[in-house]
């Protein structure tokens, strides 16, 4: 079995059947990470020692005619917000190396485990989840596997390259504007932000409270329903995580979808983007044959309010880091940090009146339509180090502008899926799946029906590309 380009489901399916043994495939994702990710930067810390003793248990127990779980055997690895037992949290940060080991995983990572799934380590991204491009200035920058000169995304960018590259199948990452669908469009492989409050955050690091997420990134549709029917349930360890009982929706992935009512996101959603990234989302509805086109009101006031309401949580949330240790922050996340702090209190609140507002209309839309598509980026990856960007023939920056269209999104605990559209001889871009919260069954079978249709996918890249 050619481990490194296998999905988490054909791994699993081949070690619980005695066909290959989780040491072995183990030993391989080892073998991968070392021989690529000197060039990809993804990992900060590899738990190679720890991984060959949970995959050896794992073995034993299929020998002893005893079932390890869903995930048995398939190597899995998270951003380094999520806390690991043993391994000191860091978030991207200089400042947290200076913090204890943390004494239990996080609940999602300990949730992969019970299903079988072996932990490889803990994956690069932007400082404290503040960004879109994981160039940390403490870490190194992630590099694109499909083009290293460029950006992987972010901030959970690590956790995108890694599963782009085949180095794991399967990783976790974090979503407060976009940080899982932005880098899963740049590195072409399936990004996944359910429902606000759907799947537990204990134990992970937080940016802005009211924004964050927990999600996941694989090449497949089927890894990413399987993930998140393990993920689901309530947590006591987390209070806004949801007391809804869990939808498995692996086993609804082949349904009809005849009946699910989709429409195009137009208007603030088809300007400020390169062609190329509206015709990616045509792509789309043309194989599913959409063509209904829908408004979403004050998207750009969504977009204005969301970056109000994350600069003032993030602030509030370091102020006594910015305050002891203001020389050891990234002087970009700094920056951004101290003007949150500056923030007027009524400009917080008038922005979270508005959110109230902007639910409700959006609320409205998914009372006519069960499934809308967007462009993920309004670019394919930038050069690292790229500091700005023609679009519309307007100079603009790079970073905060990556988030265009996941923003507004965001803003209000949507649902979405960032589904990979392959290009010959370009660069991958996304195109983003949403639904009204907890549909996140109708997101996936949309997405599974155009994985049959081969219209979008996630092909391993064998060899990250290097340039001299």
């Amino acid at each position: 079995m050619n481990f490194d380009s296998a999905d988490a489901i054909t791994i699993s399916t081949a070690v619980r059947e005695g066909k290959v043994s989780a040491v072995e495939v183990t030993q391989a994702a080892i073998a991968r990470i070392a021989a690529w990710d000197n060039q990809l930067n993804c990992f900060t810390a590899v738990t190679a020692e720890t991984a060959l003793t949970d995959a050896a248990r794992i073995d034993t127990e299929i020998a002893q005619g005893n079932i390890p779980g869903m995930l048995a055997g398939v190597p899995f690895a998270v951003k380094n917000l999520f806390d690991i037992a043993g391994l000191t949290t860091l978030a991207g940060s200089k400042i947290n190396a200076e913090n204890p080991a943390a004494s239990q995983d996080a609940t999602a990572v300990a949730k992969l485990k019970q299903a079988g799934a072996v932990l490889l380590g803990a994956l690069n991204m932007d400082e404290y989840a503040y960004g879109f491009v994981t160039e940390n200035s403490h870490y190194g920058a992630t590099h694109n596997p499909h083009d290293l000169q460029r950006v992987a995304g972010g901030s959970s960018g690590g956790s995108a390259a890694a599963v782009a590259a085949g180095l794991v199948p399967l990783t976790l990452g974090s979503d407060t504007n976009g940080s899982i669908r932005v880098p899963a469009a740049l590195c072409g492989v399936f990004g996944f932000k359910p429902t606000y409050g759907r799947l537990s955050r204990a134990g992970v690091a937080l940016l802005s409270s009211s924004f964050d997420h927990i999600g996941s990134f694989a090449r497949s549709v089927q890894d990413i329903a399987t993930v998140f029917d393990v993920l689901q349930g309530e947590d006591d360890r987390d209070p806004i995580c949801t007391k809804r009982p869990p939808e498995l929706v692996l086993s609804q992935l082949k349904q009809d979808i005849s009946d699910i009512r989709i429409a195009i996101a137009a208007d603030y959603f088809t300007k400020g983007a390169e062609l190329e990234a509206l015709a990616a989302v045509q792509k789309v509805a043309d194989a599913i044959e959409v063509t209904e086109y829908i408004t979403i009101p004050e998207a750009h006031r969504a977009r204005a309010a969301a970056f109000v309401i994350t600069a003032s949580e993030g602030a509030n949330l370091h102020l006594g880091k910015l305050r002891s240790h203001p020389q050891d922050f990234d002087t970009a996340t700094r920056d951004r940090f101290l003007a949150g702090a500056l923030i007027p209190s009524s400009w917080y609140l008038q922005a979270q009146r508005f959110r109230r507002w902007y639910r409700d209309r959006i609320r409205e839309i998914f009372q006519n339509v069960d499934v809308i598509l967007a462009p993920t980026t309004p670019i394919s990856a930038p050069l690292i180090g790229q500091q700005t960007m023609i679009l519309d023939g307007e100079e603009i920056l790079v970073r905060p502008h990556l988030g265009l269209f996941t923003q507004p999104l965001s803003f209000i605990g949507l649902p979405v899926l960032s589904v990979p559209i392959q290009r010959q001889n370009a660069l991958p871009l996304g195109v983003q799946l949403i639904a009204a919260p907890y549909n996140e069954a109708l997101i996936l079978r949309v997405a599974a029906a155009l994985e049959a249709k081969g219209i979008v996918s996630s092909p391993v890249i064998s060899c990250p590309v290097a340039y001299p």
